[in-house]
């Protein structure tokens, strides 16, 4: 049995093959997702696991060199827009590294998503739960 931190084999396999400046998407429940983008559903029901559980398993895993996030998060959900950045700066201590925060509209966060090696789709329920992690190095 696996030791490491992810159990679920998609999501290992997806971050183990992240290379520098990658991206990997974690979305809420209704987020679209491409049809040539691979998708991973974790959702079981509204809100199981939530965006924050799945967030902080991804990037327990994952070196995060910036994370991009849509601007209506910051009006729209504003008490999670604030426990995202919270665990940003938590991830930031641990890694040693900063984590370079930005903001798109959330149609250019949906065009963007394309562009990622996996969507990770949660239960979350909440407007705008969604992020792109960008991979650094850990070198």
């Amino acid at each position: 049995m696996k030791k490491g931190t992810v159990l679920n084999a998609e999501i290992s396999s997806v971050i183990s093959r992240l290379g520098h400046t990658d991206t990997l998407v974690v979305g809420d429940a209704g987020l679209p997702v491409p049809q040539q983008t691979t998708r991973i559903d974790m959702a079981l029901t509204h809100g199981v696991p939530s965006f924050m559980q799945v967030l902080e398993v991804v990037t327990a895993e994952m070196q995060v060199e910036a994370a991009i996030l849509a601007s209506e998060i910051q009006q729209h959900n504003p008490q999670l827009h604030e426990t995202v950045l919270k665990s940003l700066e938590q991830l930031q201590q641990h890694q040693g590294n900063t984590i370079d925060v930005r903001y798109i509209s959330h149609e250019q966060f949906k065009k963007q998503t394309a562009d990622s090696q996996a969507v990770i789709r949660s239960g979350e329920c909440s407007p705008y739960a969604n992020i792109i992690l960008c991979a650094g190095v850990t070198f």
